[in-house]
């Protein structure tokens, strides 16, 4: 752990700390440090209030004051057994004791009188916690199963200093304003409904629009790259996810196989159990293992793997990503050298089996649409390759003057048994990562052990405009599919050679990088984005035929403009355009009308006066050309509206 994570989980210690001593029927299950701070999932009949928490904040004061000291005892199992019972924690401790593999050491971190299951690390003392907040309480399915137990999750958060602390909650007041929940709302962007399903995105029209506008754009800067574009279904043969090796390694992220009708129904007549039933799924051919193992040159598919075809269950799997099915598209014909590099990409829709409680608005959601694409390539070629993908990341970036942001070069992990292939290919693959990382001009980390299970990989972890980071686009290298799918092509020699795949999302999905904008921006999207462009408001009937042909005017220029007809008073239309943050309002008297005129209100600026509306239209087809970056806006619209006449 790194220094502030340490300082975090032992934040979590002293929270299960305090929690036991105001509530000490309370039954622990699991405080883990997180990015942003640290929580403690607990039951407990009495329901958390704020009130609590300013109470447990105080406890947790004293415990920090009180100094007590984190003290680490390896034990038996047996042992582990004994101390939790003995605390009255088997309810939820001692699953989390039978998770620990047999052989590994199990240990307790003792604070005071409080003892916690815990791996660790912590910081030595607990006077170095000074700088804690509790933040909020929230329902959390033990381990994140909906079919499991409600608990209740306190978040806090730790720092440090009280400086650092006290810049962070600024940070999230800032946030809560910019929520792309609240806005999303408010803007009429998106919907979640109960009755479709948690973390499964409805794109409202104006949502549609923002996203449609974005990947008008990015397909844009594909087609100047040399991208052909793809379609693909939403599921796909539960073997194909075998052959690539997603199934069974990512099992737990994955939405459940769909196992064909009759299939399902011989099994339960044969009273096939459920414990089997998961082994057949997850079993592969004999044909399929011997024909892996032999590509790859090892027993990359292990004979407990293996089961006789008789014994398989297949079926189909809602896609989990979509490089299986490009891997068809290209291995569908024969390729010659002279066609590499082969860039096929697609705005495919794909799904995770992402736990409840992680579930987030748009950010962290179990259906969502990558703007992926994958390249074929030879070994000589993707050094070149690598730095397109990472200038097109950098182009999408700087247009949506996001330009704060870090590259994290994510390598192997040698120890770890998550990583296949070539060593030497990897070491080739990370080396060329590192070398397109440099061209970016940025800086960058290494991260051993944060690579894809095939190949290494380039991340771009942006940072907002309050200080907050997303990690959103990537690039990985690939040297094992290729591989595993047995891709060829041949060569000038006139023999066949093995491509080099490279898989790059420069906005990883649309759904997370419409939330990250929508913050991002705090709704004050740039023209080009802004679902409502230009908003219509005639002070009277008399002109609503003067409204209704610059309206006609503005679509026949490709404007998005809405005309307000309602009867309200202006100022209160004016007040309704601001909080749906339209960037051009045009007030429409009888003076304009003889004018061809418009006065213009922009969400920048404010009043700024009258203009011909032939050059608000060029004005308002240059801004969106250009993808031009909204101006600072102005502290609010005045109301100094043109006099009816």
């Amino acid at each position: 752990m790194s220094p502030l994570e340490e300082l975090r989980h032992s934040a979590s210690h002293v929270l299960a700390t305090a929690v036991l001593r105001l509530f000490p029927d309370a039954k622990l299950d699991i405080g883990p440090p997180t990015d942003a701070g640290f929580y403690y999932d607990i039951d407990l009949e009495h329901k958390l209030t704020m009130e609590d928490l300013v109470k447990l904040e105080a406890e947790m004061k004293k415990i920090a004051d009180e100094n007590q000291r984190f003290d680490r005892k390896e034990v038996s199992r047996e042992e582990a057994v004994e101390i939790i019972k003995s605390r009255g924690q088997e309810r939820f401790k001692l699953g989390r004791l039978a998770d620990i593999p047999e052989g590994e050491k199990i240990s307790f971190y003792t604070n005071g009188e409080f003892a916690d299951l815990c791996a660790g690390t912590h910081i030595r003392y607990t006077a170095k916690l000074k700088a804690v907040k509790l933040l909020s309480i929230a329902g959390a399915y033990h381990r994140g199963d909906e079919t499991n137990q409600q608990l209740q999750r306190i978040y806090g958060t730790a720092f440090p200093t009280k400086e650092e602390l006290a810049n962070y909650l600024t940070q999230l007041e800032q946030a809560k304003l910019r929520d792309h929940r609240k806005l999303g709302k408010e803007l009429k962007l998106f919907h979640i409904d109960e009755d479709v399903g948690q973390g499964l995105i409805l794109w409202t029209p104006n949502g549609s629009i923002l996203r449609q506008e974005l990947q008008t754009f990015i397909s844009g800067e594909l087609k100047k790259q040399g991208y052909s574009q793809v379609f693909t279904p939403h599921i796909g043969r539960l073997s194909l996810y075998k052959t690539s090796g997603h199934f069974p390694y990512y099992k737990d992220s994955q939405f459940p196989p769909i196992i064909e009708r009759d299939a399902l129904d011989q099994l339960i007549s044969s009273g096939c159990s459920c414990a089997e039933m998961s082994n057949r799924i997850d079993a592969v051919s004999t044909h399929l293992a011997e024909k892996v193992n032999k590509l790859t040159g090892k027993e990359t598919i292990t004979k407990d793997r293996v089961l006789p075809d008789d014994q398989l269950i297949d079926g189909f799997l809602l896609k989990p990503m979509n490089c299986p099915h490009h891997i068809k598209i290209y291995a569908s014909q024969p390729h010659s050298y002279r066609d590499l590099p082969v860039r096929l990409a697609e705005f495919g829709t794909v799904y995770r089996w992402e736990q409840s409680g992680e579930l987030n608005g748009m950010t962290r959601v179990r259906g969502f649409t990558q703007d992926d694409a994958h390249l074929f390539c030879t070994e000589e070629q993707v050094a070149k390759e690598m730095i397109g993908c990472l200038s097109l990341v950098k182009t999408v970036l700087t247009t949506l003057g996001m330009q704060d942001y870090r590259v994290r070069v994510g390598t192997r992990d040698p120890d770890s048994t998550k990583f296949t292939g070539d060593p030497a290919k990897w070491d080739v693959a990370e080396a060329a990562c590192r070398e397109a990382a440099k061209t970016l001009g940025v800086p960058f980390t290494e991260e051993p052990g944060e690579a894809a299970f095939y190949g290494p990989k380039i991340d771009f972890v942006i940072k907002d405009v309050i200080g907050r980071e997303w990690q959103l686009g990537t690039v990985q290298v690939d040297y094992v599919l290729p591989v595993r799918f047995d891709l060829t092509y041949i060569g000038a020699d006139n023999t066949a050679h093995r491509p080099v795949m490279i898989h790059r999302a420069p906005f990883g999905s649309m759904e997370r990088f419409c939330g990250v904008l929508i913050e991002h921006f705090g709704g004050d999207f740039p023209l080009w984005l802004a679902p409502e462009q230009v908003r219509l408001l005639p002070i009277s009937d008399k002109v609503m035929d003067y409204a209704t042909t610059i309206y006609d005017q503005m679509l026949a220029a490709d404007i998005r403009v809405t005309l307000d007809s309602h009867s309200d008073k202006l100022g209160a239309k004016i007040r309704r355009a601001e909080l749906e943050k339209v960037p051009y309002v045009l007030v429409l008297g009888q003076k304009e009308a003889e004018a061809l005129s418009a006065s213009l209100r922009s969400r920048a600026k404010g009043d700024e006066g009258v203009h011909p509306i032939a050059d608000l239209l060029t004005r308002f087809k240059s801004e969106v050309a250009t993808r031009a970056l909204p101006e600072k806006k102005a502290p609010a619209f005045t109301n100094s509206a043109p006099q009816k006449t």
